[in-house]
């Protein structure tokens, strides 16, 4: 089972961007589904973003439009930019493979100030 290693987090101003990257520790080739999911501070884990080898992007309504999503084969990496931080954006980013996923990463920080 592949593992996931996320980093990138930290505190970003209101309106900054951030790009978070999740390196596998064996290749992601094969995996066709991979996501990007978080929980803020008293909330479920929600959906953010997840990208297919056919190159079908699907965001969540609350980052659309100022969010990227990027699977590198070659490198085992999937990245996420968000663009336009808010402060609601503040959670723990997990990094997913497959879906349903059936492997996370540890995740990693993202505080936004205001």
């Amino acid at each position: 089972q592949v593992q996931l290693v996320e980093s990138g987090g930290g505190l970003v101003q209101t309106g900054g961007s951030l790009k978070l990257s999740c390196k596998a520790s064996g290749s992601i080739f094969s995996i066709n589904v991979m996501g990007w999911y978080r929980q803020g501070p008293g909330k479920q884990r929600e959906f953010v973003a997840s990208i297919t080898n056919g190159g079908r992007l699907t965001f969540a309504d609350s980052v659309g439009g100022r969010t990227l999503i990027h699977k590198d084969n070659r490198n085992d990496i999937l990245s996420l930019t968000i663009n336009d931080l808010r402060p609601e954006d503040s959670a723990v980013y997990y990094c997913a493979a497959g879906d349903p996923p059936f492997s996370w990463g540890q995740g990693t920080q993202v505080t936004v100030s205001s």
